[in-house]
């Protein structure tokens, strides 16, 4: 029986990887077995920071809307206590929006939940 050789896709499979990890640094860009090892580092640091994203953009909502809040005289957990009394549904992402962008509307929303 014939030797098989597989050079192209050997080959084909290790310029994948190189493409991949072109921006590391040193070895990790040119021998296979590091860029591989960097890589797969690389992809599981991708898939927990898109997670991890998600949390710190919620906290900066959060920070925006007790700053803003307490420009009107409320503090974060009870202007937010005072939406749920009030049967007002708005996520977070929203309230701090609108804070940051139309300040009339925000404090024209603080000011019918405080009654």
């Amino acid at each position: 029986m014939s030797r098989v050789k597989g050079g192209k896709t050997t080959r084909r499979r290790h310029k994948s990887i190189l493409s991949q990890v072109k921006g590391h640094r040193g070895a990790r860009r040119t021998r296979i077995k590091a860029a591989k090892e960097s890589l797969t580092h690389a992809l599981n640091y991708a898939t927990k920071h898109r997670h991890l994203k998600k949390r710190n953009m919620r906290s900066l909502s959060i920070t925006r809307i007790n700053a803003a809040t307490r420009i009107h005289g409320l503090s974060y957990s009870k202007f937010i206590n005072l939406l749920s009394i009030n049967n007002i549904e708005l996520d977070r992402k929203s309230i701090a929006e609108l804070a940051i962008r139309e300040p009339e509307g925000f404090k024209t929303l603080v000011e019918s939940i405080k009654k």
